[in-house]
């Protein structure tokens, strides 16, 4: 599932609450899935406001550990392992924020999880978008692509996805996007700010660090 550096990651990098995708998490969704659920943290926010049940796949040990004293059911395994041992089991909402970028397969990890769905449930996602303004500063104007520890080079993701390629990912799985918001914006320089205008907002996609998704089984 995850690049062979992955697991040098620090515990804390497990640990982001991310109170910006609680919105996109469905108000009706009482059963819940994360994946790549790390520390456990944004579904401890989620519990803190509604009532839901929720199981976390996370296969890094440490962060899974900590991850069992929030979730109703701790999967210590890959997503692939996963989805073996929920088999028959359905879903309101399947989360993955900032997990799919990780995978050698993010199409074959979305069909796989399509069974899982419970009848109108949703797939909420948060992606990095590789059309990222500092991303292109660097690679246009100072032929810099350069992998850091965390952000949208973290060194860890295997794969880059810009908004209309996020489209492309869920739709070619059988999913219709619902909901697609950018997250995280940066405010480029005046230079891009006017070309923006005088393109009709052809770059509007590069102020955002991440999207999110709401995606549903066609």
């Amino acid at each position: 599932m995850h690049s062979h550096t992955y697991h040098t990651k620090p515990v804390e990098y497990f640990g982001l609450s991310r109170p910006e995708m609680i919105r996109f998490v469905p108000a009706s969704a009482r059963t819940l899935l994360e994946v790549g659920c790390g520390k456990g943290e944004f579904v401890a926010a989620l519990k803190a406001s509604r009532k839901l049940v929720a199981t976390g796949v996370e296969p890094y040990p440490a962060a899974a550990t900590e991850a069992r004293q929030v979730f109703d059911e701790l999967l210590a395994m890959s997503i692939d392992d996963a989805t073996t041992h929920l088999r028959g089991r359905h879903f309101d909402c399947i989360v993955f924020n900032d997990v799919l970028e990780h995978m050698v397969d993010p199409w074959a990890v979305l069909r796989s999880v399509k069974p899982l769905l419970a009848a109108g449930g949703s797939v909420v996602a948060s992606i990095p978008n590789v059309r990222y303004w500092p991303v292109l500063n660097g690679l246009f104007l100072h032929a810099n692509w350069q992998y850091e520890e965390t952000g949208v080079l973290d060194r860890t993701h295997l794969r880059f996805f810009t908004r209309s390629t996020m489209l492309s990912l869920f739709q070619d799985c059988g999913y219709r996007v619902e909901q697609i918001e950018g997250i995280h914006q940066v405010r480029p320089p005046l230079k891009i700010s006017l070309l923006n205008r005088l393109t009709g907002g052809r770059f509007d996609d590069t102020r955002y660090t991440q999207f999110a998704c709401v995606a549903r089984a066609e």
